[in-house]
């Protein structure tokens, strides 16, 4: 979840209730942010150019092309392509508790671009280029994605001379940070359906299948059969983080889902999900989401 800075709604004017919108623009991007303020239904959206649709605040539930509907809470994020038609339930929305989502338009050139000097910067393990294999790719946002996302945020409604450069380079970030992300999707499933066509669908179906234990890179590396600085270099070029940074978001997801399971309590997720210090499962989850694990079971179950 986001803390909005207060330069972005400063000079907004709420013109209407449902998807009200206050926008920002630079060199081949815009930053709108839609605030729905009532109950609504099958609301359509849509946008000339590629746009990544990350929530703030609320309950959306979206409907979109080839995909099941689902709901969309705060810390989420889909990638949607040019003239994607969205329609949008907002079953909670209320004028004390509004709905707000961020929308961030970027040139599809731009996409193409940052994927050319990805293959030619940090080719990947295996033959396959990297590529947005599913367009309307939904997610949880991973810290590094949440800090660029605020970072975004306070570089549109900045009145910086060089705010199209630093706005561009963080934009090119975040859609590396977004392939990389999906990078790691794919191998956790490929992990699930033949761990031993990779070194690393087996090492992450070892760190899946021995979730309590301590790992290391020494142990890792070996299990490889790759040298430790090798194992730890090619590991992070193609899922985009560390082993370590791999293992506490793979615990993060393990607690993530148990929380929404109102008949398993915090203790039980936490200690369910391998971390072996509570205070600090508290720290990294907070750190993700923006609230505690708490506040979190709390937002699911009355979902």
């Amino acid at each position: 979840m986001f803390s909005f800075n207060d330069k972005l709604l400063a000079n907004r004017k709420l013109e209407t209730l449902v998807e009200n919108k206050t926008s920002y623009a630079i060199q081949h991007a815009e930053l709108h942010v839609f605030e729905t303020h009532q109950q609504a239904q099958q609301v359509l959206l849509t946008f000339s150019d590629p746009i990544l649709a990350s929530m703030i605040m609320g309950k959306k539930v979206m409907h979109l092309k080839d995909k099941p509907a689902f709901d969309f809470f705060p810390g989420e994020s889909v990638i949607l392509p040019q003239d994607e038609l969205m329609i949008i339930d907002f079953p909670e929305a209320s004028q004390d508790n509004p709905t707000k989502c961020l929308a961030l338009r970027f040139d599809k050139e731009k996409l193409q671009q940052t994927i050319y000097q990805l293959n030619d910067s940090t080719p990947k393990e295996n033959v396959l280029l990297w590529q947005l294999t599913d367009y309307n790719f939904h997610f949880t946002n991973n810290i590094a994605i949440n800090q660029i996302l605020q970072r975004l945020i306070f570089l549109f409604a900045e009145n910086h001379p060089s705010k199209d450069f630093f706005a561009n380079n963080m934009i090119e970030e975040l859609l590396v940070r977004i392939l990389q992300l999906e990078q790691q999707g794919n191998y956790i499933e490929l992990s699930q359906k033949n761990a031993n066509s990779t070194k690393f669908s087996f090492i992450i179906d070892f760190i899946r299948s021995n979730i309590h234990q301590n790992f290391n890179i020494q142990l890792l590396s070996k299990k490889a059969h790759m040298s430790e600085a090798n194992f730890y270099k090619c590991f992070k070029q193609e899922l985009g983080i560390t082993p370590n940074e791999f293992i506490i978001e793979e615990k993060l997801r393990i607690a993530e889902s148990l929380l929404k399971n109102p008949t398993v309590s915090i203790k039980e997720a936490y200690l369910n999900s391998g971390f072996s210090s509570f205070s600090y499962f508290c720290r990294v989850f907070k750190k993700k989401h923006r609230i505690n694990p708490s506040k979190f079971k709390s937002n699911q179950l009355s979902s």
